[in-house]
């Protein structure tokens, strides 16, 4: 769904956490990014069905705590239809529902790298997601704070093959809920917040790669199967609107970090979890109260066992 003044609030994965390589990237795609400015906000067009389309484009050349000189693009674009209803539901929230639908290009430098290999372009997995949307609480000189929760899990429906590390699909079940959230400092001045929990299920065929990475250290794995642990990740902004409901300016930034052990064949394998943050500028386009455009710009400034790089991102929101 979206916010304020047409920011989607679907829960939205980033279509880039790298799946496995062959050291480690367990954790499947994550939104990282592609939600931003006043983020916990009801649709500003009112109840009815939203389009959204997602572009957006990471370049890293430093693979933390991965194999050495290698250069990695991807290409992520994403299509969204939510509905927001104008029913409550439960807690005086109102209900909606939303799907996501992920593509992916990836180009990997060595192309005949021995660690890292990609599955070219695709289609990626399904992002299904109800979600509980509270009117804003208002203050003297308007809103003062809004939120949203959403439900999200993600469908292994993407083009996948155990002879890549990188695969537009997961080929991992993943529930991903999430909290937003927008205060107001000032009229014109907000503070905004998307909080995420990752559960993920078993990856039954990890890639050859992986298996073999991991059987080189733990002989006494057989590498049935590989069960990426738990994070969270969190999103967050603050803009200053400079022109009355017309453009916002400010930062924006993500966080990860996985919180348990990766397991593999049922036991837990250290030195594996992930963690990354980043910070940069971005702006949001109110064309009117149905159609916005975002623009995001993300640079990673540490990362462990995952790869660090540049993310450019953009959102075109529309009300139908």
């Amino acid at each position: 769904m979206i916010n304020r003044h047409g920011l989607i609030c679907v829960g939205f994965c980033t279509a880039f956490a790298f799946c496995q390589n062959a050291l480690a990237y367990d954790l499947p795609p994550v939104n990282l990014g592609f939600t931003s400015f006043v983020d916990g906000a009801p649709p500003p067009a009112g109840p009815g069905f939203y389009f959204t389309q997602y572009v957006q484009y990471y370049s890293s050349d430093k693979l933390e705590d991965g194999p050495p000189d290698h250069q990695v693009d991807a290409l992520v674009g994403a299509t969204q239809i939510f509905y927001q209803s104008d029913s409550p539901a439960v807690f005086g929230a109102k209900w909606g529902l939303d799907a996501i639908l992920f593509y992916a290009d990836f180009d990997v430098k060595p192309s005949d790298s021995p660690y890292l290999q990609e599955n070219s372009s695709g289609i990626g997995d399904l992002l299904v997601g109800p979600y509980l949307q509270w009117d804003p609480i208002m203050g003297d000189n308007g809103p003062v704070f809004m939120q949203r929760v959403e439900f999200q899990v993600m469908i292994p429906t993407g083009k996948y093959s155990d002879q890549f590390e990188l695969n537009p699909g997961s080929n991992v079940f993943s529930f991903d809920p999430y909290w937003a959230a927008t205060v107001f400092l000032k009229p014109r001045w907000t503070l905004s917040w998307r909080l995420h929990y990752l559960w993920n299920a078993k990856n039954d065929d990890p890639s050859i790669r992986t298996r073999g990475a991991i059987q080189s250290a733990r002989p006494d794995l057989a590498v049935d199967n590989v069960h990426a642990g738990q994070a969270v990740h969190l999103n967050f902004t603050s803009a200053f609107e400079v022109i009355p409901n017309r453009f916002r300016l400010g930062v924006n930034g993500y966080y990860l970090k996985q919180t348990t052990d990766t397991k593999v064949d049922g036991q837990k394998v250290s030195g594996r979890k992930e963690e990354v943050f980043a910070i940069g500028p971005g702006a949001v386009w109110h064309f009117s109260a149905a159609t916005h455009l975002y623009l995001n710009l993300y640079f990673e400034t540490s990362a462990e066992n995952r790869p660090r790089g540049d993310r450019w991102n953009m959102r075109f929101v529309h009300h139908f």
